[in-house]
């Protein structure tokens, strides 16, 4: 037998590429009730990893994160605003898709909060009961 195993409706249908788009999505959608207007014009991306020249090694990657789990990149020459979420750095991180959809809401209160530059408990009053 061939052709899909479920309907192309049901959420088991879609690829983990496409459930992690919708966790992006959704961690956006909590921010706009409150961020709307600052965010209208602000572009939010998946890319797989992050670039090789945001890994560095030695004593200065040290003082950081190993590994970016996101990036935002201000307005520049004709170019939106934008927010770059990196997938595999974060499944990698959670243990089930209920960690991983808040760890993913995290990363984007994060990098909201540096492209906006205010804090993450401004962007999310939340955040700061978590961490």
């Amino acid at each position: 037998m061939r052709g899909p195993l479920a309907p192309s409706h049901v959420p088991i249908a879609r690829s983990r590429s496409e459930r992690f788009d919708d966790l992006v999505l959704d961690a956006v959608d909590r921010l706009k009730p409150r961020w709307g207007k600052q965010l209208s014009a602000v572009e939010f991306a998946v890319e797989e990893v992050p670039p090789a020249e945001d890994l560095v090694d030695g004593p200065a990657r040290l003082a950081s994160d190993p590994i970016p789990f996101g990036r935002a990149e201000p307005a520049a020459s004709g170019d939106p605003a934008a927010v770059i979420i990196y997938r595999r750095p974060l499944e990698a991180r959670a243990r089930d898709r209920e960690q991983l959809g808040a760890i993913v809401h995290d990363v984007v209160v994060e990098q909201v909060a540096d492209l906006l530059g205010l804090s993450p408990e401004t962007i999310d009053p939340g955040y700061d009961e978590r961490h």
